[in-house]
């Protein structure tokens, strides 16, 4: 007997936003009902792709008027925390694009109102069910490098773009740009260090292109310790062009180096790479889907339909939103003292 497709909604519909609906509408097992989209223009444009789906201005009134599994909030993200607490008082589980908020306090808020309401709360750190990047935290856990005791994530790229009304650049709407991408890198660092416990210091450094806004760094970098010794770099450019992405794990036995290069950051056709050392022997793992933020996305969209059904844990929980959240707001906190942070206890709910 087959199941119900799971019954979506999506909250913003803007350059990634229209990809997320493409990815639902695309998923046999799950069905995009309801759009918010906040302008004419984009409702319009929303109404055009996905003449099925409900298509509202207020997140509020579709929450009110429509039969929900799931929501997936890809929104401006100084919007996330009032939304996402709507969303669990209305009973439903919700994917939330990263950052999930810009104040620690709501991350931490958000994790414990979804354990009170009995919802499913994911995190849109989608890199973890990427063929490649993913595939590196199966090839840590089968031991083949040894234990991991040096992480690099790096990401030479072109500027970012502006979003709807500039949202991007105004750094009350954005919070930072070491929110944006770098949080992904916070993320996929500590979960290849996962068997080293939690970060206790973080060192971190970053200047801008621009003086009329010294707090978005064009240029940033991070260092993050463990008890055991274990440590992790993080690191962007936006004062480059077209968009790499390098990985880079030492272990106790081996290493392994990863690359991904396109054009653009959702190249449909991207150049990507993983080699993998044992320590005595080089090997090309052979890709077994393609890579990049596109694909993953599809992956994203699956693993929340398995989630809602009981099927699967989130790829990333609010618990890891709130550790890349943390880690990226002590990183900000370390540029403005320029010193060493100890990291402390961020999983405090």
């Amino acid at each position: 007997m087959s199941l119900p497709p799971v019954r979506f909604a999506l909250v913003g519909y803007g350059a990634w936003g229209a990809h997320h609906a493409q990815s639902i509408a695309s998923n046999p097992d799950a069905q995009l009902v309801a759009i918010v989209a906040p302008s004419e223009g984009s409702r319009a444009a929303a109404a055009k792709a996905h003449p099925s789906a409900q298509i509202f201005a207020d997140y509020r009134q579709m929450l009110a008027q429509t039969k929900l599994d799931l929501v997936d909030v890809v929104t401006p993200s100084h919007t996330h925390a009032e939304i996402a607490y709507a969303v669990f008082d209305a009973g439903c589980h919700l994917l939330l694009e990263k950052p999930m908020a810009l104040k620690i306090e709501d991350c931490r808020e958000m994790v414990k109102r979804a354990r009170e309401r009995g919802v499913q709360f994911a995190i849109g750190h989608e890199f973890r069910l990427s063929s490649q990047w993913g595939e590196i935290k199966r090839i840590i856990e089968s031991g083949v490098i040894g234990a991991p005791q040096y992480v690099l994530v790096e990401l030479l790229r072109k500027p970012y773009r502006l979003g709807a009304s500039g949202w991007r650049y105004d750094p009350q709407r954005v919070g930072s740009w070491v929110l944006e991408e770098p949080i992904h890198f916070f993320d996929l660092a500590r979960w290849y260090l996962e068997s080293a416990g939690n970060p206790i210091e973080l060192h971190a450094y970053g200047n801008s292109r621009d003086p009329a806004r010294p707090a978005l760094y064009d240029n940033f970098s991070a260092m993050f310790r463990y008890a055991n010794g274990a440590y992790a770099v993080v690191s962007q450019t936006l004062a480059a062009f077209e968009h790499h992405q390098t990985v880079k794990v030492s272990g106790t036995k081996g290493a392994l180096w990863a690359g991904w290069s396109g054009a653009l950051d959702r190249t449909l056709e991207p150049k990507c790479f993983l080699k993998v050392f044992d320590g005595e022997k080089l090997t090309e793992f052979e890709l077994k889907k393609q890579s990049g933020e596109v694909f993953e996305l599809r992956e994203e969209i699956a693993r929340c339909v398995k989630m809602v059904r009981g099927q699967a844990l989130p790829a990333a929980t609010g618990e890891d939103g709130l550790w890349s959240t943390g880690l990226c707001l002590l990183a900000e906190e370390s540029i403005r003292q320029n010193r060493a942070l100890a990291v402390g206890d961020l999983l405090r709910v």
